[in-house]
């Protein structure tokens, strides 16, 4: 009988540990514990009793997604001690300055580094500049335990790829990048993860390019909606609507099909921001990279005053204005509002004096009030001078022309951040990006 640890694991024998349970460590944990004996950790107390109950503090799981998964929860960093594999997923923020945040990253490897034993394999999922692994998180884990990288224990690397809100790009579902420190590691850790990957696991030559590769996904599609927001400012010049451009040059073949939008969250809102600190500190400035960070950085502050001038010409004082913003979180469909970009909006137009509703039908109004300092509001009372359609919620898809009339005042501005009702308004007056 074989004794290699992707054995003893899958015989129960030995354990495996997500460290961080927020909406990406989660669905890794119950999904290797319908197959492992898992140890879920996390430091936030009140989160961990959340998951003893079967509730995801991120509202992304339903309760029987808990069921026959053989996971204990914790955050009694003693239940670690007999685990053998490690999943670090813990958030890799900006700071005010845009500078990497490696706080988190940092915490979670101190906690392993403390329990760490001969023989132990540690894989990191958070984004991260190419090197960190090796050269920030390593050092630590040696550090701590008193033992040899390589020789005494193994380190990898698999980038997430989970998309929140989305039920149809699942973990099972996608493709999985792995990587790890010596040909013999990288196997046991890709073999780990075919377990609950369905799609399959591409086994990257080594953990800087599996860091990379994660961290270009995000560049790449920041820069390119960088591209598309930078043009709807120029066509809004030229008074057309950049949705009918972009449906007009979608038709050829090999367009690639990106809108125009707030782009928040802490994924492609953050990621380039990583990239562009490492190329620094290696004497390279990234210049389209961070001209399409400056670009996405200031849509929102764009949107407000392009309502607020709608505003003016239909004869009211911003001073005077009522504005609704319907969407507070960082895309449709999800709870989560960190790095949303709707706090610009609101704060710009409140800048002009504006009085601003904010309402969000998946949003937490003391989470909002904490990180923005602003609550939502409860129900929505009309009429308002100007609404924003922020967020492509669901809830928002069904509403028509005469919904919007009823909330407006006569002469009022409907602002479609996305969009979705341009073909749906005729009377109105309709802005969008």
């Amino acid at each position: 009988m074989s004794n290699s640890l992707y054995d003893r694991l899958v015989r129960k024998e030995a354990k495996l540990a997500v460290i961080g349970l927020g909406y990406v460590g989660l669905p890794i944990a119950l999904a290797f514990a319908r197959k492992l004996k898992v140890v879920g950790f996390d430091i936030n107390e009140k989160r961990v009793a959340m998951m003893r109950r079967s509730e995801d503090p991120s509202n992304e799981l339903a309760p029987e997604e808990f069921a026959g998964c053989d996971i204990h929860f914790t955050a009694d960093l003693n239940d670690l001690k007999d685990v053998e594999f490690f999943i670090v997923a813990v958030p890799t923020p900006i700071d005010s300055q845009n500078i990497p945040d490696l706080g988190p990253l940092l915490g979670a490897t101190r906690t392993v580094g403390q329990v760490l034993k001969k023989g132990d394999h540690v894989v990191y999922e958070s984004t991260v500049y190419p090197g960190c692994t090796e050269e920030d998180c390593v050092p630590l884990l040696e550090r701590l335990s008193n033992l040899r990288f390589v020789e005494d224990f193994k380190v990898g690397y698999s980038p997430e790829r989970i998309n929140p809100g989305d039920k149809e790009h699942t973990l099972e579902r996608i493709i999985k990048v792995s990587s790890g420190c010596d040909a013999e590691s990288a196997e046991t850790i890709a073999k780990v993860y075919e377990l609950v990957v369905k799609a399959g696991v591409h086994r990257a030559s080594s953990i800087k390019v599996a860091e990379a590769a994660k961290i270009i996904e995000n560049t790449q599609r920041d820069v390119n909606i960088a591209l598309i927001n930078e043009l709807s400012i120029i066509f809004n010049r030229m008074g057309i609507n950049t949705y009918d451009v972009l449906e007009a040059a979608g038709t050829k073949w090999n367009f690639l099909k990106f809108q125009p939008g707030l782009v928040g969250g802490h994924c492609i809102g953050v990621d380039p921001y990583y990239l562009v600190y490492k190329a620094k500190e290696l004497g390279y400035h990234a210049q389209i990279i961070d001209a399409g960070r400056y670009v996405n950085d200031s849509m929102g502050g764009y949107t407000a005053k392009q309502t607020v001038k709608k505003i003016i010409a239909a004869g009211t004082n911003p001073a005077d204005a009522r504005v609704l913003v319907m969407g507070a979180t960082f895309k449709e469909n999800v709870t989560d509002i960190r790095n949303s970009k709707v706090a610009d909006v609101v704060n710009e137009l409140k800048s002009f004096s504006c009085h601003v509703d904010v309402t969000d039908p998946h949003a937490d109004s003391e989470e909002v009030k904490h990180e923005y300092g602003y609550e939502l509001v409860k129900e929505m009372k009309g009429p308002y001078d100007a609404i924003i359609v922020a967020v492509n919620h669901a809830e928002y898809a069904g509403k028509d022309e005469a919904w919007f009339k009823g909330m407006l005042k006569p002469k009022g501005v409907l602002v479609d951040l996305k969009g979705v009702f341009r073909k749906k308004i005729k009377d109105l007056t309709y802005w969008s990006l």
